[in-house]
């Protein structure tokens, strides 16, 4: 597995395997790996002949510095870990040189979707992620790239910049990856305090009580989303910022459930904010 730190580096890279007759798999990532990336490390694999990864921090998406200074980072078990899920290349640069003029002038900024829900309660977040994504893709030219669905909101953003700025790329989405217990993986869960750990299993409870509701019949949104809020309630350790039922395309909320949905969630647990996602159908 080769290492290149470069942006240089990393777009020869990619064009050298192009031109060589390789279906390229991108799976972006800041690190911290952990089951979830693998699982789409795997996709990547068995859906193209070489897979890369990048591993980079991106301090735009963070709206605080001591929040980005939490964040973990290991990037000799990254590596460990990306080679043994059978990734040919890693792209891991410094800050300086993802952004060598310090925080980029242009941004790339995601339109309505990126102001509501996730975006409202951390402004500047998705703008943060649409330009260090559309500047990977830049680097990397024509690929497959694979984003998991656990950040539901996210994957429809970059959903939506591949296609309003014509770039080279086909975005895979990828099922959530859950503990035992239900939890999402994620990075922030390496944060959890040891007593808010089991707390945090009350964002998947929740969905899944809002699930439950839909398969009796329930067809009144604000219904469904009362389920949620309450049974985050139940947990004394919990904060909810939002619990929401809304179309997978559109994020808007119906009146009445119809058809694919999907129910969304953020909460606060201690410290530690946690997002999950489920989908329904009625």
């Amino acid at each position: 597995m080769e290492v290149v730190a470069s942006r240089d580096g990393f777009r020869k890279a990619m064009s050298a395997e192009r031109a060589a007759g390789a279906r390229l798999g991108l799976v972006p990532t800041m690190g911290a790996l952990h089951e979830g990336h693998m699982s789409l490390l795997r996709a990547a694999v068995s859906g193209c002949d070489v897979v890369v990864a990048t591993i980079f921090v991106n301090p735009l998406q963070f709206s605080s510095r001591e929040d980005l200074a939490r964040y973990p980072s290991n990037l000799e078990r990254d590596l460990e870990m990306a080679q043994a899920a059978g990734v040919k290349l890693v792209f891991a640069p410094s800050l300086g040189e993802m952004y060598p003029r310090g925080e980029p002038e242009t941004r790339v900024e995601p339109g309505p979707l990126g102001e509501r829900l996730e975006g409202a309660s951390r402004p500047g977040h998705f703008a943060g992620v649409a330009t260090v994504v559309t500047k990977l893709l830049s680097l990397s030219g024509g690929c497959r790239a694979f984003f998991g669905e656990k950040d539901f909101q996210q994957l429809a953003i970059v959903r939506n910049l591949v296609e309003d700025l014509d770039l080279d790329a086909e975005i895979v989405g990828c099922p959530t990856v859950r503990e035992p217990d239900g939890l999402a993986c994620s990075s922030r869960n390496q944060r959890l305090a040891p007593d808010d750990r089991p707390a945090a299993t009350v964002v998947f409870k929740a969905l899944d009580a809002a699930r439950a509701s839909v398969a009796a019949g329930e067809r009144r949104s604000t219904e469904v989303e009362r389920t949620m809020a309450a049974v985050v309630a139940a947990e004394p350790r919990a904060r909810l910022d939002y619990a929401v039922v809304v179309d997978p395309v559109t994020f808007e909320s119906p009146v009445l459930l119809a058809g694919e949905l999907r129910l969304l969630i953020a909460t606060d647990i201690g410290p530690v904010r946690l997002i999950d996602n489920l989908g329904v159908e009625t």
